[in-house]
């Protein structure tokens, strides 16, 4: 057993609090990894903020990047040493684990937000010896350490030059945004695309839209400085979203014609029902935002006739193993600039990151352990 320091979720506090846990030993089937780097996703803040289904109390994150320390002896595919980054889970055997779409696997929820092994323990205590949940994503990477499922894990080739606070957001913000471009809606080059929210999963997807060779890029967001940022990394066009109708600006900016693609990634449903709004015919949107549990998606029936279509996308839409390695190769040849949109801050500060995302400042807050 080792002692940890984490950023622990508790009902009672700030949203996190700087704790010494301890940490056990690997069971056979986990991966005891060393964190160095994990992003801060809003989807922790939405656990933090107990609108999840995760028990307190919790170490979040799941964009961790790291080394291997220990391996379980029942582990194949990972040596002591490995840099890897982690995702999230899935159980492996199911129809959509093995088509290679993990993320719409049945477990994913109890998996990745239940916080706990399958048989109700956890690995991490306080010194005290209370119970913290965690296996959070398979990770919980908001702790120096963590132990793993393998199924989370992605490695990192030892050529790789990439730092460990590159390749955290690749585990779930940066794939979420790129693969909804490239796999579920398909930008085809000389489209046009649109993106609702500039924050990491949005600039991921202005990235991807570039790399499929889209030849308008619109982009809509609150904020002055993530509408430069989405011109920096590729956007043709941007709309401030606090500056009248967002569906009428985009309308004038296509002659009326609307979009043939969108990216949804802010949770509004308002915002969501704008996406589906600026399609033209045979037009297709991606939802990727967490919108609330109870939220309803609200459109024009008769518009759908005219061959639109809405999905959602979980996660990017394809294995992790195999879009993280895409994503570093473009990285590699300077065509997914990432570390654009990454500040960095040091684990005891994470409070602090959260209040610059939420104001702007910063669009993708990687902290450093």
């Amino acid at each position: 057993m080792n002692r940890v320091k984490a950023a622990v979720c508790r009902p009672d506090g700030e949203l996190f609090q700087l704790e010494e846990l301890v940490i056990e030993d690997p069971r056979p089937d986990e991966v005891l990894v060393r964190f160095t780097a994990a992003g801060l996703c809003h989807t922790d803040l939405e656990v933090a903020a107990g609108r999840m289904p995760t028990p307190f109390p919790v170490v979040a994150g799941h964009e961790g990047a790291g080394v291997v320390e220990a391996v379980g002896s029942a582990v194949a595919g990972f040596s002591p040493g490995d840099r890897v980054v982690a995702s999230f889970s899935f159980c492996g055997t199911c129809r959509n684990c093995l088509s290679g779409l993990p993320a719409y696997c049945p477990q994913h929820f109890p998996l990745n937000f239940g916080a706990g092994r399958p048989d109700g323990s956890v690995g991490l205590r306080s010194v005290s010896g209370e119970a913290v949940h965690d296996h959070f994503f398979g990770q919980s990477s908001f702790a120096g350490q963590g132990l793993c499922r393998p199924s989370s894990l992605v490695r990192i080739p030892e050529s790789s030059e990439e730092p460990d606070h590159v390749l955290a957001p690749l585990g779930c913000g940066i794939i979420t945004g790129a693969g909804a471009v490239w796999n579920v809606l398909r930008v085809s080059p000389g489209s046009t695309v649109a993106v609702f929210g500039a924050g990491a999963v949005g600039l991921s997807a202005v990235m991807a839209a570039v790399v499929a060779g889209a030849a308008r890029i619109i982009v809509s967001d609150l904020h002055a400085s993530r509408r430069e940022l989405a011109t920096q990394l590729g956007a043709t066009d941007v709309v401030d979203a606090t500056a009248g109708d967002t569906v009428e600006q985009i309308s004038e900016l296509t002659g009326g014609q609307g979009v043939d693609f969108s990216v949804e990634s802010t949770g509004i449903p308002e915002v969501m029902s704008q996406a589906v709004s600026v399609l033209a015919s045979l037009g297709s949107a991606a939802l990727l935002g967490v919108a609330p549990a109870e939220a309803e998606l609200r459109t024009n029936a008769f518009a759908l006739l005219e061959g639109r279509t809405v999905t959602g996308s979980i996660v990017g839409h394809q294995a992790p193993a195999v879009l993280v390695p895409r994503i570093l190769d473009l990285h590699r040849k300077g065509l997914f600039p990432l570390e654009a949109m990454i500040s960095t801050y040091p684990l005891e500060d994470i409070n602090k990151a959260v209040d610059d995302v939420r104001a702007g400042t910063s669009v993708k807050a990687v902290l450093l352990h």
